[in-house]
């Protein structure tokens, strides 16, 4: 056993992992394709300012868990903790608020907190972010995009939509006064957690798991008393546009976010299927983001999406296997892999959907055939002395009872094209 050892809470995705991942991915490309959105690609390494003045000095993310370091010059830097501060930035340094922006971007984000099932050091976000819009058409746009990955991934019955308002910073800044005065009425009865949040960002408090605290709660000012006209009539407006659209939806009082920069419209699709780790995505609207990144007044919203807890939702469907070889090639002899390998890359590239895997290492016939069966091919092509001679290949079904035949070279890709048409129902 080595002693080289991952870094604690930054995993290896193996093979067979993988294989969802690339389908997720895929799946997220086609939709946000269909949607509008265009991909950016941001660094993972931003200025620690960018974090500290978009998220809030003293959120837990930046006061607990950014990875942060100084570089030869002296400058502070940290690994992204999130993705929409670095998007942000891009769209303000390469003036792309002149115009309305629909963008994606996805990669991983690192947080120091303690690991755990859906929750790693270095984990994986999908950002969708919209720039330029002011109306609440925004906002059901990206729940609709939201819904629509669900169903296209077969997850859709696993989530719920949470929704709120949160108001404008004027309100909530008069709904935190009002919170904290009763709060700190009540200080000995709130779990530690939320008595170091009274101090620092008590908003979060409402969100708490202590159901010691959720009770004291119930008898606390409401946000909703404290929301400003313009915030209440978006947020109505937002409501109709989902029920038009017929996508269901819970209102959550509580329901606020962890970063500073939101405002207005909040929202989070939820699971029961992963226990603790239950928000599987979360977004809202930003509309002072880019000011305060020295832009000019732009409107924002947008959402992101926790990717290894989508995957523990995939693998719990157990619908998605990885692929198969579909064919595997045995040679002879070193003579006979020569004469293969020009036709077999020729093959890639008639039959490319297929899964064509070439036999490496030499080797007896009878090792060779065993290694194509634990392969789960359909077929062996056989290459030797007789094929060379009179250029065809020996055609060998390893998962029927039917007979192999031996075809002209210049026959194998037709036969081969109509063979998996078949087993596809094509």
């Amino acid at each position: 056993m080595t002693d080289y050892r991952s870094v604690r809470g930054m995993v290896d995705i193996l093979p067979e992992d993988s294989f969802l991942w690339q389908q997720l991915e895929g799946v997220m490309a086609t939709v946000l394709q269909h949607y509008g959105y265009r991909e950016i690609r941001l660094p993972i390494i931003e200025a620690t300012q960018l974090f500290s003045r978009s998220i809030g000095e003293v959120t837990d993310i930046v006061e607990k868990e950014m990875y942060t370091f100084a570089d030869r010059n002296d400058d502070s830097l940290s690994l992204r903790p999130e993705g929409t501060a670095g998007c942000v930035r891009a769209v303000v340094q390469h003036s792309l608020q002149q115009t309305v922006q629909k963008l994606w971007y996805q990669g991983p984000m690192f947080r120091y907190e303690r690991p755990q099932k859906g929750r790693q050091r270095q984990f994986h976000q999908l950002g969708v972010e919209g720039f330029g819009v002011a109306t609440p058409d925004l906002d059901a746009e990206l729940i609709l995009l939201s819904n629509a990955l669900w169903c296209d991934l077969g997850v859709k019955d696993l989530l719920t939509l949470e929704i709120n308002s949160i108001g404008s910073p004027q309100s909530r800044a008069l709904f935190r006064k009002a919170l904290v005065e009763f709060l700190s009425d009540h200080h000995g009865a709130l779990d530690d957690d939320s008595q170091r949040r009274l101090e620092t960002n008590p908003l979060r408090i409402l969100d708490s798991k202590n159901t010691e605290t959720q009770a004291l709660l119930v008898g606390a000012p409401a946000l909703t008393d404290f929301i400003d006209d313009e915030s209440s009539d978006d947020f109505a407006a937002l409501l109709e546009m989902l029920n038009a659209a017929g996508q269901p939806y819970v209102v959550n009082e509580r329901l606020v976010r962890g970063l500073d920069y939101y405002n207005k419209t909040v929202f989070e699709w939820t699971t029961k299927a992963l226990g603790a780790q239950g928000t599987v995505c979360g977004g809202g609207r930003y509309d002072g983001l880019v000011a305060q990144f020295g832009g000019r007044d732009t409107p924002a919203a947008g959402f992101a999406v926790g990717l290894e807890r989508l995957v523990l939702l995939l693998r719990g469907l157990d619908a998605h296997t990885p692929p198969q070889t579909d064919i595997y090639v045995v040679a002879a002899d070193a003579e006979s892999q020569l004469h293969a390998l020009p036709r077999i890359e020729a093959l890639r590239r008639v039959l490319p959907q297929q899964i064509i895997q070439t036999h490496l290492g030499g080797g007896s016939f009878k090792s060779q055939f065993k290694r194509a069966d634990r392969s789960g091919a359909h077929f062996a092509l056989v290459y030797g002395e007789s094929e060379r001679s009179s250029e065809s290949v020996t055609v060998k079904p390893l998962r029927s009872d039917a007979e192999q035949v031996t075809l002209p070279d210049n026959q194998l890709a037709a036969f081969l094209a109509q063979a998996f048409a078949g087993k596809n129902g094509e």
